[in-house]
């Protein structure tokens, strides 16, 4: 079932507002969980966490900083 372009916008906004923080906090609580690694292995640790997120979301974020294909132009108005 595909979302509509008005809701993959609330629901972008919705993720990185509220779901990102959490993850955030999730990774951090996690990490943390074990002994301090070189700096080396944690950067890369962080960095693969960091990319992690977004694939089960990337379906919500394509195409949302672009113009709404649905939405009227003034020129499809005007012919009307």
């Amino acid at each position: 079932m595909a979302l509509s372009y008005k809701s993959r916008r609330r629901w972008s906004l919705i993720i990185l507002l509220i779901g990102l923080p959490l993850y955030i906090a999730a990774a951090l609580f996690v990490v943390s969980l074990f002994d301090r690694p070189p700096f080396l292995l944690e950067l890369a640790t962080y960095i693969v966490l960091g990319f992690l997120w977004m694939i089960p979301f990337k379906f919500v974020f394509l195409g949302v900083g672009k113009p709404d294909p649905d939405a009227q132009t003034d020129d499809e108005v005007g012919q009307k």
